[in-house]
């Protein structure tokens, strides 16, 4: 296992992108892991900027900054062209919903999920797409634990219980290997 796991997830408000932080965050404290998660977002209520950068470490963590994402999740355009650059070795897993234009030059991994239509589709409304995006994300990142992620769903986000599950099993089902 690497020493530490930077996760970042980019998008505009309203989209849980905080959420998705601290469901991420939760559930790799209750793995025994150290975690740090820095969170930023512009002054509009919705529809503004909004980053959350997660950090997961056996060890101490020496700094809670992303340097070099390991998995990063571009929920609209201007999240993209901000932070592509800084996944060299790592995994962009974007929805094609909100990022129509993809730098094929890049050296990572970039794979489109269709997050919101998905989750309209199957669930009837696109408030679940950041659940199906944690479905994704617990298949890609090795040191997560679906069971822990899904516990910390159901624990942080008080509603829609059913939903939630559903939402979240198809994204993990989404990028089988």
């Amino acid at each position: 296992m690497k020493a530490r796991t930077e996760i970042v997830a980019s998008g505009f408000g309203g989209q849980g992108v905080v959420r998705l932080g601290q469901i991420l965050g939760e559930a790799a404290v209750k793995q025994g892991y150290r975690v740090t998660m820095l969170k930023s977002h512009g002054t509009e209520m919705r529809g503004g900027y909004v980053r959350s950068q997660i950090v997961m470490s056996k060890e101490a963590i020496d700094s809670p900054i992303v340097e070099s994402p390991d998995v990063f999740v571009a929920l609209s355009l201007a999240a993209y062209k901000t932070f592509k650059h800084q996944v060299t070795d790592g995994i962009i897993i974007y929805d094609p919903a909100f990022v129509s234009e993809i730098d094929d030059s890049l050296p990572c991994t970039q794979k489109s999920v269709s997050a919101k239509d998905i989750s309209v589709e199957k669930l009837g409304k696109p408030v679940f797409a950041n659940t199906l995006m944690l479905g994704v994300l617990s298949r890609v990142v090795d040191e997560l634990d679906p069971e822990m992620v899904l516990e910390s769903i159901l624990h942080i986000i008080p509603k829609f219980h059913e939903q939630n599950k559903k939402a979240f099993k198809i994204g993990y089902s989404l990028l089988e290997e």
